[in-house]
């Protein structure tokens, strides 16, 4: 999943956490192209732990508006109709005079057509110095609800404070804590009930390597391994167009 405007790899590694950064003095456009070795998503991996290819492109204004595509290639399983996912976004980003950051937005999740379970969040986030607190909520899907299920606006949701500060040798060290729940959340993941998920990553002139975990149970031999921790190694370049 796309996370705002600015995908550093310590995010596409550890969660979907929209990050807090100050828009630039002018209108740009940029582009990002990633390779990572499992593409992890609020602590679930969304190619059975197989590799990912990544990139998007970017708009920024001045006034704090961005907008913005991203792509991945997915895989939930050998019998599954999902290749490919296709996010669409826009928001509004800047900081206060007193230093807190904020950045609010829309995100649009594109899958195969097939599949028929397109949905999108509304989120919101506040940050000041290298902590962020994140709300991501569904505002609404294409799939259908099955008996007892509520997909309604804001039935499901999702939480996460994130850490980063820089360390040695210009290194940055992230951490991640986050929380999923709700009966969509429940049916596009394919897990009983709510859970916490939590990610320690290393990252610096592109690489980044991360570790997550979730709060999960064992569910027994499957490609998902979600109850595992996980090891993931990426790479990612920036450009201006």
């Amino acid at each position: 999943m796309k996370t705002s405007i600015k995908r550093t790899l310590v995010a596409a590694a550890i969660s979907s956490a929209c990050l807090l950064t100050a828009m630039p003095t002018y209108a740009e456009v940029t582009a990002n192209a990633s390779f990572t070795s499992n593409y992890i998503w609020r602590g679930l991996t969304q190619t059975t732990n197989d590799a990912a290819v990544q990139g998007g492109i970017d708009y920024a204004h001045e006034s704090g508006f961005y907008a913005g595509t991203w792509a991945s290639n997915v895989n939930y399983g050998a019998d599954d109709i999902y290749s490919y996912e296709h996010d669409l976004y826009f928001g509004f980003s800047g900081e206060s005079e007193g230093g807190v950051a904020y950045d609010f937005g829309y995100l649009y999740y594109n899958y195969d057509a097939e599949a028929e379970f397109d949905f999108a969040e509304v989120y919101g986030s506040v940050g000041m110095g290298g902590l962020s607190l994140t709300l991501s909520l569904l505002a609404h899907t294409e799939a259908d609800e099955g008996e007892g299920q509520d997909f309604g606006f804001g039935q499901a949701s999702y939480v996460s404070l994130d850490y980063g500060t820089p360390v040695l040798n210009g290194a940055e060290l992230g951490l991640h804590i986050g929380y999923h729940q709700g009966d969509f959340a429940e049916a596009f993941n394919g897990v009983p009930d709510g859970y916490a998920d939590w990610g320690i990553s290393l990252s610096k002139d592109g690489f980044s390597f991360a570790v997550t975990g979730t709060d999960l149970d064992d569910t027994g031999a499957d490609a998902y391994d979600n109850d595992a921790v996980k090891f993931t190694v990426s790479y990612g370049m920036d450009f201006e167009l």
